[in-house]
């Protein structure tokens, strides 16, 4: 080899090394190509025992790379190793995906990067001259919030156990495919981007609640909201219509509100729950000599206050003789209790609500069309949890800082539960969201509430997902056998047992170390999981 210092390029799939950086530590070589330069700008192909003095930087073009920069452009990322080659090429990776990066080779450096920045990831070779797993545990105190990912090329599954204990969230093994490291930091950077908007709409959410005491900044109820800003000025009836647990009575009571007679009286009857008699009279009202041994009026709600409101909850399930009743009342402007000759005005405004599909029901001729056409001047409808995902991280804060006033516990969601809220399809909508927030404070062993402390049917779809992530991965490596064997490869002959190992190890792990979850979605009992951690060489704890 001579003198002249050369200039290697590698060029990878999903990104590429840098200088100095030695091909050894990134697998498989299938996946490189490596370019020697001369000074002249000539390139050729040298093999992997080429005499390499110097490694240079190449980007892949941006439509080859599949990590989008703006998602990362806020994430402080640490890069902690004592082997330079491996230090700066990591840098250079992640500074491509649009991390910040802070590069730190001794434990020194890395105490001072921790005091002067406001980490949100580190990646961190567990095997450090002052000790990887000591140093780790000091950053978690330090920078609690951190997303930490370890990498080492002398791992066992009982030191990356111990690590993901102490609070690493995902771990590298070197050698390493470029790939496998991208994936590892998109998904630590998404973790972390992930924690700081929830930060950010807890405190949107201190200095502003929506519309009234509607939460939300989806399309749909920002549409809402202009509905509701023009018709609370009015007093015409108004029907709202919605799946059960989406917030009518909320949307009615911020009509109310947020109108000039918002100070009056607002009162709520639940038509499908009580007696037929009992709802007439309470709307109605009766007279003294009503019926035999009254000693007393009762005064109609529908009559009760003036400027007040009347929501009728549920009204489709109100009889069709009470139906026709109603309808008269509103036309004429007159209630007439029972027992009496004399009308009294009607002083309330009308709103109404239901969950079930009123058209419908005129069409079957169990709902009046006369009287759905009175109450439908103005059709308001509330739209499913499942139909506003983005509105979810705000509703789940609205509940928590509830919470947090109530029990004065400083109470907050970690990343993953938070995830699965997120993508949880809510079939009881915004009545539901109430119930698990408040289930899982009461549950948490701490002010952070995790996905085990939600409820067992979103713990059972997260555990889906793992699932469907292990058949995933079973399917690729099957695809990449595949693909060998028809370029004529070899393909790698995989052990059921190793199989197995690392099927109970990536369950385990992407459930966060909840072994009896584990053992449940991978069909074997408690016992037996407990008995194979043995044989891996892991502790029970």
């Amino acid at each position: 080899m001579s003198d002249t210092k050369k200039s290697v390029r590698i060029v990878g799939k999903a990104g590429t090394l840098a200088e100095d950086f030695r091909p050894e530590l990134v697998t498989p070589l299938r996946d490189w190509q490596l370019l020697e330069s001369n000074p002249n700008g000539d390139s050729h192909h040298v093999s992997r025992n080429g005499g390499v003095h110097g490694l240079e930087l190449l980007r892949p073009h941006a439509a080859e790379n599949p990590i989008r920069k703006h998602d990362m452009a806020k994430v402080q990322l640490l890069v902690l190793d004592d082997d330079p080659p491996v230090l700066k090429a990591c840098c250079e990776i992640a500074s491509g995906m649009g991390f910040a990066v802070h590069a730190a080779n001794s434990a020194e450096e890395a105490r001072e990067a921790v005091r002067v920045h406001a980490l949100d990831v580190v990646l961190m070779d567990l095997k450090m001259p002052a000790g990887g797993l000591s140093l780790l545990e000091e950053i978690r105190m330090r920078r609690p919030r951190s997303s930490i990912v370890v990498m080492t090329a002398f791992a066992t599954v009982s030191s990356a156990v111990e690590a993901i204990r102490l609070g690493a969230s995902d771990y590298l093994t070197k050698p390493f495919a470029m790939d496998e490291l991208t994936g590892v930091l998109e998904r630590a950077g998404q973790r972390r981007s992930f924690e700081l908007e929830s930060r950010r709409v807890q405190q949107h959410l201190r200095g502003q609640n929506g519309h009234g005491r509607l939460i939300g900044s989806s399309p749909a109820m920002e549409k809402l909201y202009r509905i509701v800003a023009k018709v609370a000025l009015s007093t015409h009836p108004v029907l709202i219509l919605g799946e059960s647990g989406t917030g009518k009575e909320t949307v009615a009571r911020t009509i109310h509100t947020s109108g000039p007679n918002g100070s009056r009286r607002f009162a709520v009857v639940e038509c499908g729950q009580l007696a037929p008699a009992v709802l007439e009279s309470e709307l109605f009202g009766y007279s003294r000599s009503a019926y035999t041994g009254f000693d007393r009026s009762k005064d109609a709600l529908l009559t009760s206050e003036e400027g007040g409101t009347l929501f009728l909850d549920q009204v489709s399930e109100m009889p069709l003789d009470l139906q026709a009743k109603l309808l008269r009342a509103l036309q004429d402007k007159e209630v007439r209790a029972a027992g009496s000759r004399q009308g009294v005005p009607l002083t309330v405004r009308i709103l109404a609500g239901s969950s079930r599909n009123l058209s419908s029901l005129v069409d079957q001729g169990l709902f009046r069309k006369d009287l759905y056409y009175r109450l439908n001047v103005v059709g308001l409808h509330m739209p499913p949890l499942r139909e506003r995902p983005e509105d979810i991280p705000l509703l789940a804060e609205h509940f928590l800082e509830r919470m947090r006033r109530e029990s004065a516990v400083a109470y907050q969601f970690s990343a993953d539960a938070m995830r699965v809220m997120s993508g949880y399809g809510w079939p009881g909508n915004v009545r539901e969201l109430e119930g698990a927030v408040e289930r899982a404070c009461a549950l948490s062993s701490g002010p952070v509430l995790h996905m085990g402390d939600l409820p067992t049917q979103m713990q059972s779809m997260a555990a889906i997902d793992v699932l469907a992530a292990n058949v995933l991965r079973v399917d690729e490596r099957r695809n990449a056998e595949s693909k060998s064997r028809a370029e004529g490869g070899a393909p790698a002959i995989v052990s059921i047992a190793e199989l197995e190992r690392e099927a109970i190890l990536n369950t385990i792990r992407q459930l966060h170390g909840d072994k009896l979850m584990a053992a449940k979605l991978l069909g074997i009992g408690k016992t037996t999981l407990y008995r194979k951690l043995k044989e891996y060489g892991i502790s029970d704890s």
